[in-house]
């Protein structure tokens, strides 16, 4: 690491603000930004901006791509058919993606790079209608400001899978020198480098807009509140409602595409405290609910009216009562296909799936990560033995045309708007909508909690949690029995004293199904020093299912403190 180190602070032409921060830096604050390399994880690239080989910058930045422009290059047609390029508001994002498009100009490929900031489900559209070899996002979704990020998707608009991606980290490791990596451009070169807007911003609006299955429904009795949390989605969230004939309001404050998101408390819509302004400016106007999307415009929350208060649904949640407007609409209008099919992932909760089988849906399950669900959509567009209808993860990801190959908030807002006003002209709220699909297939509690686990020794506790329980032998939690267990890291699903094979790529997650039907995953976070685990309880109503979620939730964590 101290060669690491050195090399950096004796690299004469190191970037001027790099080289400040360089000098300026702690021992230990040079331990965590060289200790390791920065490594892509189930949403690609993600971590602090800064200096050295454990941070975000031009030099790491440089050596992702010119690891993606060699596993392109493997493919015939990649420089003639080019990589698009988005970014999202973050610091440095438009810088990055500039770098990305330089790296790979230098080795021969076409680049089209967005004029301005764009959501990261216009970028997947934006591979698709270019005919491109692959795309590129800079963005660190819904991380803090600190943050920014890298990923990368294949020629079908969809994040590269393991497989794939594995080939850009070989590649990657083979870069010996991020600092030696040349971006002077040639004239010839530079004319690589092509940028796009309305030529792909229009269709991708249309395509949005055909999204809708009750476009002419009533919508003069519902007011919504709007917010990008100083993100992309500000313009195509505002102009597909607009189009579509919804009233709305948006929170201008938040509206802005602010790198330091000054106006909210976080811009994470999984968090209760990124609704604040929101909710203030929906109990203002009477708003019958508040539609928030994370900077990326991949991810969107939702908080409704109802007994006067604002309840803010999950990711869960939103899923199931989505999947039971979505399936009976599609069944009314004659729009179910035959062999319809819902993805959703090992992580998100079983309600779904159950409202997917009572409409005829079958449901299939993947790895977290929402490139596993657009994998899934092209084998099925390839051989056509099932036919798509929807996919979700619990953590606010939704898509419901599979146009775009990643979770798409732009398509997300608008269908729920669609959702909202359904229901309300029905004189029902969604949390109504909630508690009748609970009646009729159990209460369901799912939730996440997460341990922060930062630097190097966090990396190694993680790691350590992640070894107890794949070799520690529980029986039960919170006395109820423990009947299966799936470690998707050996691959083994263990039943009583039966072991069978799971059919699912390797993944570092640990599951547990309960035998009254509930169930509590645990898996290290891919993009932030975390370890996340999950729970999906079951049980008679509201009440006993806190009650056995605390008990639980209060068991589990005896292993890991």
């Amino acid at each position: 690491m101290n060669k690491k180190i050195n090399h950096w602070k004796n690299f004469k032409a190191l970037d001027p603000t790099l080289k400040v921060l360089l000098e300026k830096a702690s021992e230990s604050e040079l331990q965590d930004a060289f200790y390791t390399d920065l490594e892509f994880g189930t949403a690609g690239m993600r971590g602090l901006l800064g200096v050295g080989t454990n941070r975000l910058n031009i030099y790491t930045i440089r050596k992702a791509n010119l690891a993606f422009a060699r596993y392109l290059l493997q493919y015939p047609n990649a420089k003639e058919r080019g990589v698009a390029i988005a970014y999202d508001n973050r610091h440095m994002s438009k810088e990055f993606a500039m770098e990305s498009a330089a790296v790979l100009a230098k080795n021969g490929i076409k680049a089209y790079v967005f004029s301005g900031l764009r959501p990261t489900p216009e970028l997947s559209y934006a591979v698709r209608l270019l005919n491109c070899e692959g795309g590129i996002v800079v963005t660190a979704s819904h991380n803090p400001k600190e943050y920014n990020g890298y990923k990368v998707y294949d020629e079908n608009g969809c994040q590269l899978v393991p497989e794939l991606i594995d080939q850009v980290i070989r590649e990657s490791k083979a870069i010996e020198d991020e600092l030696s990596i040349d971006v002077s451009l040639s004239d010839e070169q530079k004319k690589l480098i092509n940028i796009i807007d309305k030529e792909v911003d229009v269709p991708y609006l249309e395509a949005v807009l055909g999204c809708q299955l009750r476009s002419d429904q009533d919508k003069s009795k519902v007011k919504l509140i709007f917010t990008p949390q100083h993100g992309t989605a500000n313009t195509l969230v505002r102009e597909s409602l607009t189009e579509a004939g919804y009233h709305f309001v948006p929170l201008l404050s938040q509206c802005d595409p602010d790198p330091d998101f000054s106006n909210t408390k976080s811009p994470n819509p999984e968090e209760k405290i990124a609704y604040e302004g929101a909710i203030e400016l929906a109990k203002l106007e009477n708003a019958d609910g508040v539609l928030s999307t994370d900077p990326d415009a991949d991810r969107l929350g939702v908080a409704v009216l109802h007994n006067n208060d604002y309840v803010l649904l999950t990711g869960n949640q939103t899923g199931s009562i989505l999947i039971d407007y979505l399936f009976m609409t599609r069944r009314e209008l004659g729009k179910m296909p035959v062999n319809p099919v819902m993805f959703n992932t090992i992580v998100t909760s079983d309600l779904g799936e159950k409202i997917a089988t009572h409409y005829g849906v079958e449901t299939e399950k993947t790895l977290t990560g929402f490139k596993f669900i657009g994998d899934k959509i092209e084998q099925y567009e390839v051989n056509h033995k099932k036919n798509f209808v929807f996919g979700y993860e619990e953590s606010y990801g939704y898509l419901f045309e599979p146009f775009v190959r990643d979770k798409d908030a732009i398509q997300a807002c608008l269908i729920l708007a669609e959702c909202i006003t359904y229901h309300k002209n029905n004189g029902m709220t969604l949390v109504d909508v909630l508690n009748g699909l609970y009646a009729k297939f159990g209460t369901h509690l799912e939730d996440q909690v997460s341990l922060t686990l930062k630097g190097e020794e966090g990396a190694q506790r993680i790691k350590a949690i992640l070894n107890h329980f794949r070799t520690e032998v529980i029986d039960d939690f919170a006395g109820i029995k423990v009947s299966v267990k799936e470690d998707y890291m050996t691959s083994l699903k263990t039943f009583k004293d039966q072991v069978t094979i799971l059919d699912f790529p390797q993944s570092d997650v640990i599951k547990y199904y309960l035998e009254d039907g509930s169930w509590i995953a645990i898996r290290p976070s891919g993009t932030e020093p975390k370890c996340k685990f999950y729970f999906c309880i079951v049980a008679a109503n509201q009440s006993e299912v806190q009650n056995k979620f605390e008990s639980i939730k209060k068991d589990l964590q005896k292993h890991y403190q």
